[in-house]
């Protein structure tokens, strides 16, 4: 079983001092950036927009992930290409045409992945999973930083990896909402590629030490 990747959503960062929160990060060993895009329409929050992801996409060599909770997802999808975004994710939730969105996402270099809330079922991924690069399970209900994790959805993972065994497919599972040192090794056990987190690493005093518990996991 591989080692997680790392993915530090900068929800939780002191946008103040970015620069320096964007260096701390890559000296902890994280492998992406997460950024939550909302639009306070989707989910009862807004956050930041392309001035702040291009002033990111210029300050590290860390891959980008953009996590679209918003109602439009397809309006970002060739900005945040020229910005060097790798990962793009959108919700099942928001969009009727997903296998048009995903083509398109794929087609400007990026890697496309469907979001889904705690209660949106795996079943709406079924004609589309081949598609996909990854599926990121919300494992908190989107819109917050600092959330309980939701221990339901650690089944709905095993699920989901059964899917994709079955289908002899390599889609990463990414894991965003409650991740913490606790539940990692649990999540990782269950078939989870990428740890999304943002309040754990950030209310550490040492980002290295929280970033490594969470590479380390299966060690513990």
């Amino acid at each position: 079983m591989a080692e997680p990747l790392v993915a530090a959503s900068i929800l939780s960062a002191d946008l103040s001092r970015l620069g320096e929160e964007l260096q701390a990060l890559a000296s902890a060993g994280a492998d992406i950036l997460h950024l939550d895009i909302m639009d306070g329409h989707f989910v009862p929050n807004l956050s930041f927009g392309l001035p702040l992801i291009k002033a990111v996409a210029g300050k590290t060599t860390l891959a980008l992930d953009a996590h679209l909770m918003v109602t439009n997802p397809a309006d970002y999808v060739k900005p945040f290409s020229e910005l060097g975004v790798r990962y793009f994710s959108f919700h099942a939730e928001t969009v009727w045409h997903s296998h048009r969105l995903i083509q398109d996402i794929r087609s400007k270099g990026m890697k496309a992945g469907i979001a889904l809330n705690p209660g949106t079922p795996l079943t709406s991924l079924e004609d589309v999973l081949t598609e996909l690069d990854f599926v990121l399970l919300m494992s908190v209900n989107p819109g917050f930083s600092g959330q309980s994790f939701i221990p339901s959805v650690l089944p709905k993972i095993s699920r989901l990896k059964q899917m994709i065994t079955d289908r002899d497919l390599n889609t990463l599972i990414q894991i965003d909402g409650g991740v913490t040192d606790q539940n990692a090794r649990q999540l990782v056990s269950a078939g989870t590629d990428i740890l999304v987190s943002a309040s754990y690493i950030f209310n550490q005093p040492d980002y290295s030490l929280a970033v490594g518990k969470l590479k380390r996991c299966l060690q513990c």
